[in-house]
């Protein structure tokens, strides 16, 4: 895996999983759009930690400046 993420990008995405993580554990979402919150957090957390977007990948897009 190539990074493919800026910084910027992964801090933003890191934020933003933080954030639906806790909106969805913390009840301010139920039922089904709770466990879509949480998904979504899981995912942006982890690709900005990891610094690869696989959706990037597939349409060879990049923040990253060289």
């Amino acid at each position: 895996m190539k990074t493919n993420e800026s910084n910027i990008d992964r801090i933003i995405r890191a934020v933003a999983g933080v954030l639906l993580l806790f909106l969805g554990f913390g009840g301010f979402f139920g039922g089904t759009l709770g466990v879509v919150a949480d998904v979504l957090g899981v995912v942006l957390l982890l690709t900005g930690a990891v610094g690869f977007c696989p959706l990037y990948a597939m349409f060879k897009f990049s923040t990253l400046n060289k």
